[in-house]
């Protein structure tokens, strides 16, 4: 049986991971463009925000509606036409799941991901 604190490891690896993929093209000196960008600031913010849900569960509400509007702002003004729709569209249905955890009105099989 694994333990929490194994649990913790993996997911600070994971974190440490997700930066080091974001840093990455910049450390191997790639053109930079916007979507590069895009990319290293979703990584790192989605890194940022699974190690503060992991350290203290009771802001994972607030983390994911952070997440929703970093993704949709960041892909929206970063990304192109096609991707920059898609990305406004996936930060507001993060941002409504959100509000609607916030209100408790969301099946109680999706909640018990919120309320730990």
């Amino acid at each position: 049986m694994a333990n929490v604190k194994m649990f913790k490891i993996l997911g600070v690896l994971l974190a440490v991971m997700l930066m080091a993929w974001a840093i990455y093209p910049f450390l191997k000196h790639q053109p930079v463009t916007t979507e590069v960008i895009a990319t290293a600031i979703i990584l790192i913010l989605i890194a940022v925000a699974y190690l503060v849900i992991m350290y203290n569960p009771s802001w994972t509400k607030a983390v994911f509606f952070f997440e929703g509007v970093i993704i949709g702002v960041s892909g929206y003004a970063l990304l192109d036409f096609p991707y920059s729709l898609e990305f406004a569209i996936v930060g507001l249905i993060i941002i409504i799941i959100a509000i609607l955890a916030y209100l408790m009105k969301l099946p109680p099989s999706v909640l018990k991901w919120f309320y730990r």
